[in-house]
């Protein structure tokens, strides 16, 4: 891993990212864990910065992501891993129209409400950097 966390070798292609439970979605106690441990979401190591967020172009319209922070090589590699036939690996049911990663030097992290039909988590980038836009 470089120090500015720009490239890193996610886990081998045939495995999930590190927060994912396959097609059932992401894991909760490690979206959690990534979170305030500041771990990728996909490795599973200790971030540096830039962190990446990766996650629908809805997602980063709204600047609310499901998916964990994650290093920018690991996302560029799930994003060409999985988010295809896969994306349930990446917290989506099905692929979205389009994805974007954005990266950010610092984010918030939201724990679901009890008033939220939406228990998922809630990341939320606090000064991005750049967003880029896959597909849609």
């Amino acid at each position: 891993m470089d120090l500015e966390g720009e490239r890193v070798t996610a886990a081998p292609l045939d495995d999930l990212p590190f927060a994912s439970r396959g097609d059932l979605g992401l894991d909760r106690r490690k979206v959690t864990q990534c979170a305030l441990s500041r771990i990728c979401g996909v490795c599973g190591q200790s971030l540096a910065r830039p962190v990446a967020f990766l996650g629908s172009t809805l997602e980063a319209d709204r600047n609310e992501f499901h998916f964990p922070p994650s290093h920018v090589g690991c996302a560029e590699t799930a994003l060409s891993v999985w988010a295809g036939s896969r994306s349930a690996a990446l917290g989506h049911l099905s692929p979205p129209e389009g994805w974007a990663l954005v990266t950010t030097s610092g984010f918030e992290y939201i724990r679901p409400s009890g008033e939220s039909d939406d228990r998922r988590s809630v990341f939320s980038p606090n000064s991005v950097i750049s967003t880029r836009v896959l597909g849609g």
